[in-house]
């Protein structure tokens, strides 16, 4: 695809068409520059991100959640400071999605795709925070839009994040619910 645009579109036409189909939306087609691919795929993300974010502001702020945690051993720092202070749901959605690395998006540097593993980091938190402190909204929209499914199956992909530092048990129920299926046949 020559702009992105008709990326963008194509992702959001796969969504639409069946939002539970995670294999058939992450599929590129035939000859897409991957980095792009990745990159749109990152930013429809966070558009789909801000949905779960506006279900979450009337529980979630700074009064009811003092630290943006996900378990004990997991707070979200913001490492942009000279002493990494405690990162808020608001500050997360701020992930920096910048057009200028990537100055056409048809084509994208591959400094900048190297970078792309801390934005899914970032994005991460936001998922692991709702899964770990407000369940009943993150299974509600989970429900609905297999976005937090579809990111995981997104970076172990495309190698963005470590297993290990994928906590919210979606790869867990995957692999159960096939081995059942399995089990079955």
């Amino acid at each position: 695809m020559d702009s992105t645009l008709a990326v963008q579109q194509y992702i959001q036409q796969s969504i639409r068409s069946d939002c539970s189909n995670i294999d058939k939306i992450l599929e590129p087609p035939e000859g897409q520059d991957e980095g792009v691919w990745k990159y749109e795929h990152l930013r429809q993300f966070c558009l789909e991100l801000n949905g779960l974010a506006v279900k979450l502001q009337s529980e979630c702020h700074p009064d009811t959640c003092t630290q943006m945690t996900a378990t004990e051993q997991w707070i979200f720092l913001c490492a942009a400071h000279k002493t990494p202070k405690e990162r808020y749901l608001s500050l997360s959605l701020c992930v920096p999605i910048s057009p200028r690395p990537c100055v056409c998006r048809v084509s994208i540097k591959e400094s900048s795709v190297a970078k792309l593993g801390s934005v899914c980091r970032r994005i991460y938190r936001i998922f692991s925070h709702a899964y770990f402190h407000h369940r009943q909204i993150f299974d509600k929209y989970e429900n609905e839009t297999f976005l937090c499914h579809r990111f995981t199956r997104f970076v172990m992909k495309y190698n963005l994040m470590s297993k290990d530092n994928l906590i919210v048990p979606i790869l867990e129920e995957e692999v159960q619910s096939a081995a059942s299926g399995e089990s079955e046949a």
